[in-house]
């Protein structure tokens, strides 16, 4: 952990800018949110983006405020009436990609290369492999069809010296204008190709698997330095007061990173979105405040999964989905499918990357390996599948024998794959060179003579950054952009962060969980909802209480019969004639929303559900839509979960109101009061049910009329109001005594004594703040309520219920039928 120079916030509030809600909307916005009780803003990107961008992690220049958003002017105004409210402002940083945009030369970097090839000065900007085929020539998979298609569309316009297709342009390399048109093409920096060409013969390093985003080389001090200049003026002038930085693992050496931008910030507060899975930790040495938070989110909703109602409520969805166990039947199948999928065929090229790397390498050692590319390839992909975190840091002493240890795993099952003993030593090659070692070379110091022996150090540092990157993307697409979809089992488990295969969390993990984080990490950041979330917090809060119910959840089901699956028409080639795993997901989704029936809920589920469908791409996909498969999914949604045949989810939400309030009230309560940072996501400070993007990016919406009321003494009329009143009185808490809750303060648990011990969630701040919660409220009542449970106060006191007023002496054991009798959630403090 590394302390910031200046105060870290109490709370942020994320506000996602776009052309429909720009500076001037957020500076409207800002006494508002002053008074709710936050400390920052948090902005999504600002920097110039692709014009018309809705997220703005789509950057075409480093050097300029987003002229959309109201250019740097608008920015600076923005930052001055936060100020005059008590405001700093923490920014969202882009440093591993840029747009590659439509035109190109809205990228002026990027157009530089596409003119001048190797020889432009920013060529050393992008992460290019001028040697991996194509006549070293960049490939540009932009094409609608095969070249020779496409030829009519082009048109030369020799005096711009700009070649045109459709909507895009490139730069002419000079001296090629006049050529005929077939070696004007091949005469080019770059290679224009069908899109369907990227997945294998992509030579740039790109944002996961999406060609529009091309790798940034901030590894390099001139590179940063210009592509970070105008936001560290921007923090040098008091405009920035901390950054939030997009996707470290994209990053070469995200430590190194993060050190040199703590040297260019001054030490301001930072974190960075690193997803951890399952006991990984934060790299100790990096020069940040923490994580953007989706450790805090699982661990929250874990709280709220019923672990004995969650495993029946599998077997329910495997009744009536019937998959296979690699196709949503058994978790570790099912991400197993999907990571060898991906690693087969959407990041083929960068497989194909290492592979040639490592042949390299390979020839050069004293004793060469005589490794067949095939060998290689698979001993890449054997090896990389069964990572079981994001990727390994090679260069990260703190990580040595972590990493060691769990690649020296994935390396012993690696091998089993290999039908020859000898032939499987391609992994030890490959784990090695993965992990920065030098294989074969007994001096260590590869002694191959100046020049070989400098190429060998270039290519083995970069086979470690570039193994370590892929298995960042691997990971993300193969987890949660399809194993996620294809295991819908619980909705809310399949978030960011989490586990769906044990998707139940108890107290003893919250709480050991939390003193990590004040110990080690006390200003990182935590989240609930953000605009990546698949589901919003409250979405997740409504569907995790069917692990508490699945019999009924079945019942209801199991009421609709045949209507309940969603059929397909025979038109599709392999769908069959229904679909009960999308069928599943769809009643799930709508369930979550609190859909109601008629065309507005349809109109958000259908989409959501189209996606998930698409990125499970079991049935269609992006890139091999199924018309008639989707056409059916959409009028399923709209006649089935949306329409006259959901009658029974708005039964069932009735019945659950009062155990969803608990777990909406409980989640938030414990994203505001637990160690960390907590970041609101724009509206989340309210009831707030949103789907997965664009649906949770709509531009934000407030109702300041609402706080005021409540304020003035309104009592909550609804669940939204309820939430809002919560929020405030925390945030403000928060605000006003930061050292309860800051780098100083500290954590303890307090358990509660007697029978329903395990459905309370208690714990003190520094000895002045106890938050008290009730966790699987309707299996609480199912067994008869709280009974004699109580929760003993700590000493001191007396403490004063902040949302009622109420006093208790300090030291007291207090039944919870009685401290929780007007709400299922309490928060005390001592002032």
């Amino acid at each position: 952990m590394t302390q910031p120079s200046s105060p870290s916030p109490t709370a942020t509030y994320r506000l996602q800018l776009q052309p429909d809600f720009p500076f001037a909307a957020a500076e409207r916005a800002v006494p508002h949110l002053a008074e709710l009780g936050v400390s920052h803003l948090h902005l999504s990107p600002v920097l110039e983006s692709v014009p018309g961008s809705t997220h703005g992690y789509d950057v075409v220049d480093h050097t300029a405020v987003r002229a959309e958003l109201g250019g740097e002017r608008g920015l600076r105004q923005l930052a001055a009436t936060a100020r005059a409210h008590g405001l700093g402002l923490v920014v969202d940083l882009v440093p591993n990609h840029m747009a590659v945009p439509q035109p190109a030369g809205l990228n002026g970097p990027l157009w530089d290369v596409l003119r001048h090839g190797p020889a432009s000065p920013y060529a050393r900007w992008f992460d290019i492999d001028w040697d991996g085929g194509h006549d070293g020539r960049l490939l540009l998979p932009v094409l609608g069809g095969p070249l020779g298609d496409e030829l009519p569309h082009f048109v030369v316009a020799a005096g711009d010296g700009v070649l045109r297709y459709h909507d895009h342009a490139f730069p002419l390399r000079p001296g090629t204008e006049e050529l005929p048109l077939p070696r004007l093409l091949a005469s080019q920096w770059y290679r224009l190709a069908w899109w369907r060409l990227a997945r294998s013969e992509l030579n740039y390093r790109r944002f996961f698997t999406i060609s529009e985003l091309i790798g940034v080389r901030v590894e390099d001090p001139e590179v940063f330095d210009a592509t970070h200049r105008t936001v560290l003026r921007l923090v040098r002038d008091g405009v920035i007061d901390g950054l939030r930085i997009d996707h470290p693992d994209g990053l070469v050496d995200p430590g190194g990173y993060l050190a040199r931008l703590h040297e260019g910030t001054g030490g301001r507060w930072t974190v960075v979105e690193k997803i951890l899975t399952g006991d990984e930790r934060l790299p100790a040495s990096w020069a940040c405040a923490g994580t953007t938070g989706y450790d805090a989110l699982r661990h929250i909703d874990g709280l709220f999964v019923c672990p004995q109602g969650s495993g029946r409520l599998f077997s329910h969805y495997r009744d009536f989905v019937t998959p296979l166990a690699d196709e949503g039947g058994d978790w570790e199948e099912t991400v197993r499918r999907a990571a060898y999928e991906v690693v087969t065929h959407d990041l083929a090229a960068e497989v194909e990357r290492l592979v040639r790397t490592a042949a390299r390498i390979s020839g050069r050692a004293p004793r060469p390996g005589d490794h067949a590319p095939w060998a290689l390839r698979q001993a890449l992909r054997e090896l990389l599948v069964r990572l079981p975190v994001y990727r390994p840091y090679a260069a990260d002493a703190t990580r040595a024998a972590t990493d060691a240890a769990m690649l020296g795993r994935a390396a012993t099952g690696a091998r089993g794959a290999f039908r020859v003993p000898e032939e499987a030593r391609a992994v030890d090659l490959i784990h090695d060179l993965a992990l920065g070692r030098c294989p074969d070379e007994p001096d260590g110091d590869g002694g191959h003579g100046d020049t070989p022996d400098a190429a060998d150090r270039a290519d083995r540092a970069d086979f470690a950054a570039r193994f370590a990157q892929t298995a960042s993307a691997l990971h993300a697409k193969s987890v949660e952009d399809t194993a996620f979809y294809r295991y819908p089992v619980l909705l809310s488990a399949c978030e960011v962060g989490g586990d769906p295969g044990e998707p139940a969390l108890g107290p003893d993990a919250f709480h050991a969980y939390c003193a990590r984080v004040q110990r080690d990490w006390p200003t990182t950041g935590t989240v609930l909802s953000t605009h990546d979330t698949k589901r919003s917090a409250d979405v997740r809060a409504r569907i995790a209480v069917l692990s508490e119910c699945p019999d009924r959840w079945r019942d209801v089901l199991g009421s609709m019969a045949e209507a309940a699956v969603c059929g397909v028409g025979s038109g599709v080639d392999g769908a069959g004639p229904a679909d009960p795993m999308v069928s599943w997901l769809a009643w799930q989704t709508a369930f979550g929303l609190g859909a109601p029936a008629g065309g507005a809920g349809a109109e958000r589920v259908a989409p959501a559900v189209l996606k998930a469908a698409r990125e499970a791409g079991l049935r269609t996909s992006w890139t091999e839509p199924r018309a008639d498969y989707e056409e059916a999914v959409t009028e399923f949604v709209h006649s089935g979960p949306c329409g006259p045949l959901g009658a029974p989810l708005a039964a069932l939400d009735a019945e659950l109101a009062p155990f969803v309030r608990a777990n909406v009230l409980g989640a938030a309560l414990l994203h505001l009061t637990m160690p960390g940072v907590p970041d609101l996501y724009q509206g989340s400070e309210r009831l707030h049910t949103a789907l997965v993007d664009p649906d949770n990016r709509a531009p934000a919406r407030f109702r300041p009329e609402l706080l005021a009321e409540l304020d003035g003494g309104a009592a909550p009329l609804d669940l939204s109001a309820e939430k809002l009143r919560l929020t405030a009185t925390a945030l403000r808490l928060r605000r006003r005594r930061p050292e309860w809750f800051g780098a100083a303060a500290s954590y303890e648990p307090v358990r509660a004594e007697g029978p329903a011990a395990d459905h309370c969630v208690a714990f003190c701040r520094s000895g002045r703040v106890v938050t008290v919660l009730t966790r699987l409220s309707l299996r609480l009542v199912e067994t008869g309520g709280w009974w004699d449970t109580g929760l003993r106060l700590p000493p001191g006191g007396p403490w004063r219920e902040l949302l009622t007023g109420r006093e208790v002496p300090g030291g007291a054991l207090v039944g919870l039928s009685e401290l929780l009798a007007d709400a299922p959630v309490a928060l005390f403090a001592a002032e």
